[in-house]
């Protein structure tokens, strides 16, 4: 039996012109998630990662903060889905930076119409995969954890592969994996069991490590 840890990456640069790099607290919460899992005493066998930097950045917070060296397997697999994509599938115009809470929740109303649409074939956004080979990547990635490993996996990606994992798992329709996805919080971590044969949800979108009170102000989601 072997475990199965999905983090979702530390806060990135959520509006800003580069996305995909971690902000002084996302790297925060990684290395803070590297202390915690050292302090439980967590040895981490193997790690796997996507290939974009607020991914493998996370995974190396989580290194130093456990003080260990570990490189991780980089999979594209495990990268998230193209957001602006997404989006442009049902809002064609430019939206502008979400720098206002209504422009914030109006960004995120489009995503939630975009995702159903491409998950359930109605769209196709540019330069991306259709939702059942998105999520044949992911499969993928469990059954080789199945096969290849018996011990403690540390697999870091993002709100969309993870909610899908789950979503493998539990069986859920495209409309509940979207609603897993959009709340799934930085650094947070779902745990699977698993077995030769399958993986079982044990935990979903925990923060165990911020759970202290000087850490309490660190959650974020985006």
């Amino acid at each position: 039996m072997g475990t199965l840890y999905l983090v979702r990456h530390g806060q990135a640069s959520f509006g800003a012109d580069d996305y995909d790099q971690l902000s002084d607290l996302g790297r925060r919460q990684s290395v803070r998630l590297g202390q915690y899992l050292a302090q439980r005493g967590v040895r981490i066998d193997a790690a796997i990662t996507g290939t974009l930097r607020r991914q493998q950045q996370t995974w190396d917070g989580i290194q130093e903060g456990a003080g260990i060296t570990l490189p991780a397997q980089a999979v594209p697999g495990l990268n998230e889905y193209d957001s602006a994509a997404v989006i442009e599938t049902v809002h064609p115009h430019p939206l502008g930076k979400a720098d206002t809470p209504e422009k914030y929740r109006h960004h995120f109303r489009l995503l939630r119409d975009g995702l159903t649409q491409w998950m359930n074939g109605v769209v196709s956004p540019r330069g991306m995969p259709s939702y059942d080979d998105f999520s044949a990547g992911i499969r993928q990635v469990l059954d080789e954890v199945r096969r290849n490993h018996d011990g403690t996996v540390v697999l870091v990606s993002s709100g969309g592969p993870i909610a899908t994992a789950v979503g493998l798992v539990l069986g859920c329709t495209p409309e509940t994996t979207i609603e897993l996805n959009l709340r799934i919080r930085n650094s947070a971590v779902t745990e699977f069991s698993f077995n030769p044969k399958r993986h079982v949800l044990l935990t979903y979108n925990t923060l165990p490590h911020l759970d202290d009170a000087p850490y309490r102000d660190w959650v974020t989601y985006a």
